[in-house]
């Protein structure tokens, strides 16, 4: 399907995404969450004359919403607003609440003030642990996306909700459209389920209730989409499902990430050289999209939902396996191309390793590079008295990596149709102020960005220690190969006084040479 090249703007007379929020005022769910962030800083940086945004926050360990809002504007994303406007902060209103609770915990008052200035809602709050326990995952993923829908109703000035669902929520499908489809179960009866019967129960009629998918997650939103349906009347509403989810491309800064969920938590492991082999079909399409890329196309789906209030509700799948495909395979060399290039520091073996759908072979490639040397680490810290700690590592990995192995070793057709005429209805600036045609982006260039990223936000290394850990990386490098020449020869010592056949074979071979040479030699 062609990329989106020209701006088409009807009988309409076009007004710029950034004038559409001009004294506009913004509710946001799951603002303090990876893309939440990202949406608060991009709304405050390019549409400046945005009046407020009203963030949906909880006191958390010990910190009132105020602590935590100072945190959140403190962090790396925001210190360009900080350095070139940070006058623009103080538009961010924190409202005290909790998406768990009955009303969205959200005073009266704040209810009522909400109610009578909010244009525009980005509901993106949700847990997005693939094995969170059912009740919770219904209380967020169901239960808070009608709360919010019920508080949307009472909006005198709403212009827009943009719920934030998952483009696997329909994962049992092999080409998803941009539709919202019947669910795997009666979302009314799901709620009853988990609100009447004892956890335990709960927990262990899980798995039947799921079926066929592979987490609480996918289908929770499933079930969230046709809640959202049923219950938005005529409420201008969109649904941007973005596939996984990874670092920024350009904004605000590139490479930003905050969190170790999905591949980024193996990623690191891998650069820092203890995970070594994956489950997964490496020529598998993975479909990975920027986190800035999904939030300008929210920005951009509220603006156009505005408009076309009578066109209903429009599904908008935010992928990059139609436009811009890349392979499991092509992702992860390309990883470990960049992650040799700038290593992490205190690397504790050369990074390396594969992908691959052979369950015996990752069997044991596990035992033998992550279990054997993770046990051997343990034992050695037991005996110099210090705290073992590799075995609870790698077990959290291969946890990690069994939640991910549903997405590795499957591919799905994400129809774009919707995002393609949304990009084509820009114009020409907006696009690109608001660029989400991943057509724009060079895997390459974004995987290397993205291993700098983890190697500074995640680790928090700074670029200054990159010339001391080339250097031992190299070392590491001369160990790895050494260690494998060593591994080959006693591989084959082992082997060779243990078979007559095959020590024939190498006495034939040997006197094939020296026959050889002795010709060579009289000619």
């Amino acid at each position: 399907m062609a990329s989106c090249v020209n701006g088409h703007f009807g009988s309409q007379e076009y007004v710029p995404v950034a004038e559409f929020y001009a004294d506009k005022s913004v509710f946001v769910t799951g603002g303090t969450g990876f893309m939440g962030k990202v949406l608060v800083e991009k709304l405050l940086r390019s549409c400046p004359k945005i009046k407020n945004i009203y963030l949906l926050m909880r006191p958390k360990r010990g910190q009132d919403v105020a602590s935590r809002l100072t945190e959140l504007t403190q962090s790396p994303l925001f210190e360009t607003l900080r350095k070139e406007r940070p006058f623009e902060l103080n538009k961010i209103v924190p409202i005290v609440g909790d998406i768990t609770e009955p009303e969205l915990g959200i005073s009266v008052s704040d209810q009522a003030m909400l109610c009578q200035k909010v244009s525009v809602v980005f509901h993106s709050a949700a847990t997005v642990k693939f094995d969170e326990k059912l009740k919770l995952s219904v209380t967020i993923n169901m239960l808070g996306t009608q709360q919010l829908v019920q508080l949307c109703h009472r909006m005198l000035l709403l212009e827009a909700l943009v719920h934030v669902s998952t483009a696997y929520c329909n994962c049992e499908r092999e080409r998803v459209e941009e539709t919202v489809y019947a669910p795997p179960a009666h979302p009314e009866h799901v709620v009853t389920l988990v609100q009447t019967l004892p956890d335990e129960l709960v927990d262990r009629i899980t798995p039947d209730l799921v079926g066929d998918r592979p987490n609480t997650y996918t289908f929770t939103k499933a079930l969230a989409e046709d809640m959202l349906i049923k219950e938005c009347g005529k409420l201008p509403v969109a649904i941007v499902r973005p596939s996984i989810v990874l670092s920024s491309l350009r904004e605000p800064v590139q490479g930003w990430v905050d969190n170790w969920n999905g591949p980024n938590g193996i990623i690191a492991a891998v650069g820092k050289g203890i995970f070594r082999s994956m489950l997964g079909t490496g020529a598998r399409v993975a479909d990975l999209v920027p986190v800035d890329t999904v939030i300008n196309l929210m920005i951009v789906c509220a603006w156009r939902t505005s408009q076309r209030r009578n066109d209903g509700v429009l599904v908008y799948n935010c992928c990059t396996g139609q436009q811009n495909p890349i392979t499991w395979q092509r992702f992860v060399r390309t990883s470990f191309k960049y992650m040799r290039k700038h290593p992490f520091s205190e690397v504790l073996w050369y990074p390396g390793g594969d992908i691959t759908n052979n369950r015996l072979k990752h069997s044991t490639l596990s035992l033998i590079e992550h279990r054997a040397p993770a046990f051997v680490m343990d034992t050695f810290a037991r005996a110099t008295g210090k705290k073992p700690m590799m075995m609870r590592v790698q077990n959290k990995l291969e946890k990690a990596a069994a939640c991910l192995e549903y997405f590795t070793t499957r591919q799905w057709a994400f129809a774009d149709d919707n995002v393609q005429a949304l990009c084509t209805a820009l114009s020409p600036e907006d696009r690109r102020i608001f660029d989400f045609n991943v057509r724009n982006i060079d895997w390459d260039a974004y995987i290397e960005s993205y291993v700098l990223g983890i190697r500074r936000f995640l680790f928090k290394e700074s670029p200054d220690t990159l010339p001391r850990s080339r250097t031992r990386l190299r070392r590491l490098h001369i160990v790895h190969i050494l260690t494998q020449v060593a591994a080959v020869f006693f591989l084959w010592r082992f082997l060779f006084s243990r078979s007559n056949a095959l020590r024939n074979f190498w006495r034939r071979i040997l006197d094939f040479i020296t026959r050889a040479a002795r010709m060579l030699a009289i000619a």
